[in-house]
């Protein structure tokens, strides 16, 4: 499974938007990481539309967190910017096979179907568990001042 690139830009976006705590022009993030900015705004837009971001007009807007960085899991931001579809679609090709009925729905009793969404469902679940505000303690305890360069960075 191969995700865009965008879902780890948005992460970071998101990470850094907790921790500034005020609108951030999607120019100003593009810029921060010498992102193209009309390719990371589609991808705050995104985001917007699922509700992890707000967009707020005016001179002193741009993108902010719409909850808390506990509130927003890492699959929240893959599925706004990957969509929800499984990864992995069985095509009953069982039924093409020798002794196969090619009218039957193998997606339930296949072992590398059944295999492959365990796997895919323990992958959500990993994501569902931890939330920005996980990762934001992670990268503090490795790196404590970073919370206060992103917010002299691109704070307003």
């Amino acid at each position: 499974m191969r995700m865009g690139q965008g879902v780890e830009w948005a992460l970071h976006c998101c990470l850094n938007l907790a921790w500034v705590g005020a609108p951030v022009p999607g120019a100003r993030l593009a810029g921060h990481y010498d992102l193209p900015a009309a390719y990371l705004n589609k991808q705050l837009q995104a985001l917007v539309r699922a509700g992890i971001c707000d967009s707020v007009p005016g001179p002193r807007g741009g993108f902010r967190l719409a909850r808390e960085p506990g509130a927003v899991s890492l699959l929240d931001v893959v599925v706004a910017l990957e969509g929800p579809e499984e990864a992995f679609r069985c095509t009953s090709i069982l039924g093409a096979a020798p002794g196969g009925d090619p009218a039957a729905d193998y997606s339930g009793s296949c072992a590398i179907s059944l295999s492959m969404r365990s796997a895919e469902l323990a992958w959500r679940r990993e994501l569902a568990a931890r939330s920005l505000a996980d990762v934001a303690a992670d990268v503090v305890r490795h790196a404590p001042d970073a919370p206060q360069r992103v917010r002299a960075a691109l704070a307003p």
